[in-house]
């Protein structure tokens, strides 16, 4: 067991490095960015089969790239996303959907293939295992001392996912091949795809924040997206 889920980690890592060469060769330099707190992007990412908030139909999709490892993903879930969720999501005017980046290598892959097994064991609790995850994220990370481990999973969907079965989350985790593993690398194929340069990553119907704490760019963003759906 424990030699699969290091050729499972292992893979995973070596596809996540090639993805950050690629980013990395392809970044725009500073005198290329637009001023407008926004970047180009390659179109909206696709979102089916992957954890969505919201009315299916809104007119709006909201796309984050994010890194369960990440503070400053941490800190967006804290401050923009309640309010964006009552703001925009609750009320019907757009749906929000949730992209796993592997940028902080093995703990950030473990992290990411726990939560595709909660999702596709019990998508109804996912959101609130979700927000677990970052809500166990320290305050302050040390490269030594690892606090995403197969162990704390499980912990945390006991508590916040009942219709988890462990074992299979456990089984999910350590072993190669399996169906959660795959859609861990299709959303390391998105990251590449849609040249995601950092976490989080906003995308708004197509269109890249530069600055996704920019709460003012992002209302303008739905709000034209809205009336252009009328």
């Amino acid at each position: 067991m424990k030699n699969s889920k290091k050729v499972v980690i292992s893979t995973l890592i070596l596809f996540a490095a090639v993805v950050g060469l690629v980013l990395f060769l392809n970044r725009e330099d500073e005198t290329g960015q637009k001023t407008d707190q926004t970047m180009s992007s390659k179109g909206h990412p696709p979102i089916e089969g992957q954890p969505t908030l919201g009315d299916a139909g809104a007119p709006v999709s909201i796309v984050e790239f994010g890194d369960y490892k990440c503070p400053s993903c941490k800190q967006w879930g804290e401050t923009v996303y309640p309010k964006l969720i009552e703001d925009y999501v609750d009320t019907g005017k757009a749906k929000f959907s949730y992209i796993n980046v592997l940028f902080h290598g093995e703990e950030s892959i473990i992290a990411s293939l726990a939560s595709e097994s909660v999702y596709n064991q019990d998508p109804e609790n996912f959101w609130t295992f979700h927000k677990a995850v970052f809500d166990a994220q320290p305050a302050t990370q040390e490269q030594d001392n690892a606090w995403v481990t197969v162990d704390k999973m499980k912990e945390i969907a006991a508590e916040t996912a009942p219709n988890v079965d462990l074992a299979q989350l456990e089984a999910d985790l350590n072993t190669e091949g399996t169906s959660v593993a795959e859609d861990v690398s299709k959303d390391d194929g998105l990251v590449q795809e849609f040249n995601v340069p950092f976490t989080p990553t906003i995308i708004i119907d197509g269109v890249m924040l530069e600055d996704p704490f920019d709460y003012e760019k992002i209302e303008s963003l739905i709000e034209e997206g809205s009336r252009n759906d009328e």
